[in-house]
């Protein structure tokens, strides 16, 4: 055989149809492997026989070829395909995850703001209830007092009790004022009793006081009809006043011993404590 027969055998020359479409095969392909069901060409086997293929054989071998990059072409895209599926449920379940944590963020929020917003509630309602019984336990009191107020009555009724009270009425308003001169402030009705007190007083008081004292009972201006009875005692410029009427002394043994009045109403205060 001369050189230029084996030259035109030679299958990587291009000297045939088949041969040009074998060496773009092998250029697109030079790594592929065989897919599983697909042999080789014959191109491959036997290069010798190149140039005896026919046009049929030709075009079996490009459809042979065809197959075989479309199916490595399907496997890329296989691969492709498996890939991005990784890659979004990837993503997918970072952002399933980032939003879950947000909403139950929020909702842990919400939760705290309710369970915040309770207590306010439950606070505000037990304070309003706890006012409620103090003012409830206020006007009891009150009414309480008013009602030893009109009892004072009973003891202005009794003349001989009446003048008892006032004999040491009057005598403590001089006692606390030391004052030289005195004006003693009583009911229009209760003017005798007063004198006859102030005549008793002032002897007890020189002794007690090493003090002499001049008591003025005041004829112009007294204490009111309704009033329950008692004295009003005044400084001679009228500048310190000693209240010494039966609802001001009620009112001040109300104010001292109102522990002892709660106490007695409504039982001990677990939260309050008195030291001696």
């Amino acid at each position: 055989q001369t050189p230029g027969a084996r030259a035109k055998a030679d299958p990587w020359q291009d000297t045939g149809q088949g041969s040009g479409i074998l060496k773009l095969f092998l250029k697109l392909c030079p790594k592929s492997k065989e897919p599983e069901g697909l042999q080789a060409p014959p191109l491959l086997l036997f290069p010798e026989a190149t140039m005896a293929l026919s046009d049929v054989d030709v075009q079996k071998q490009i459809k042979h070829m065809m197959a075989f990059i479309e199916q490595e072409a399907n496997e890329k895209a296989e691969e492709i395909d498996a890939k991005s599926e990784e890659e979004f449920n990837i993503e997918k379940g970072r952002l399933v995850q980032t939003q879950r944590l947000k909403i139950m963020e929020y909702y842990e929020k919400k939760e705290k703001q309710i369970e915040q917003q309770k207590k306010i509630r439950m606070s505000t309602m037990r304070n309003q209830a706890r006012l409620k019984v103090l003012r409830a336990r206020d006007d009891l009191i009150s009414e309480l007092l008013n009602d030893a107020k009109l009892r004072l009555s009973r003891i202005v009724a009794d003349p001989e009790i009446y003048q008892g009270l006032l004999d040491k009425l009057v005598l403590q308003g001089l006692l606390r004022l030391l004052e030289p001169v005195v004006i003693v402030r009583c009911r229009p009705q209760d003017i005798l009793l007063v004198e006859a007190a102030v005549q008793k007083a002032i002897p007890e008081y020189m002794i007690v006081s090493q003090k002499c004292v001049e008591v003025q009972i005041d004829q112009e201006v007294h204490l009111a009809m309704n009033a329950a009875g008692g004295v009003e005692v005044y400084s001679g410029n009228q500048r310190i006043k000693v209240s010494n009427t039966l609802e001001s002394r009620l009112d001040l043994l109300a104010q001292q011993k109102m522990p002892e009045i709660r106490e007695a109403l409504f039982g001990a205060n677990a939260n309050r404590k008195f030291f001696i």
